[in-house]
């Protein structure tokens, strides 16, 4: 079994999905998480490679939110497209990250994801809320590398 495979068991990818779409149920926002081993390379710029190949720069309101965890090279990012970065607070993405690293200090990684999730969703129901036109864009599913 991989170090992806181990990383988190399948009750707790329930529960990060879960938290996802808790999240995303008051905001048109969307929020994706996506779990590799890393490939030597800065996690930022890995999940803007990902932000593009997971298709979340496809959004109608450019508001999508990529949570990228590098298991074996122990990094993460947050990533969020031109719409959510043109409106949040300059210290947004630093606080989230902030509460992320904290779980993740202590090796509870669902909690840190999960924090990580609900954070995104609160801001993004400030500045996109959710409407009556607004679908589901993209999967809430945890997707692996």
């Amino acid at each position: 079994m991989s170090e992806v495979e181990r990383f988190l068991s399948r009750k707790e990818e329930e529960e990060i999905i879960l938290a996802i779409r808790e999240a995303e149920r008051d905001t048109s926002g969307e929020i994706r998480v996506h779990i590799e081993n890393g490939l030597g390379m800065d996690a930022m710029e890995r999940a803007k490679v990902l932000f593009h190949e997971l298709r979340m720069d496809n959004t109608r309101n450019s508001n999508g939110v990529l949570i990228y965890i590098a298991v074996h090279d122990h990094q993460f990012a947050i990533c969020g497209d031109k719409g959510i970065c043109e409106v949040v607070p300059e210290n947004f993405w630093d606080s989230t990250r902030d509460q992320i690293q904290k779980h993740f200090a202590k090796k509870a990684f669902k909690e840190g994801i999960i924090a990580g999730v609900l954070s995104a969703g609160k801001e993004m129901h400030t500045h996109f809320p959710w409407n009556s036109r607004d679908s589901n864009e993209l999967t809430n599913e945890i997707s692996k590398g």
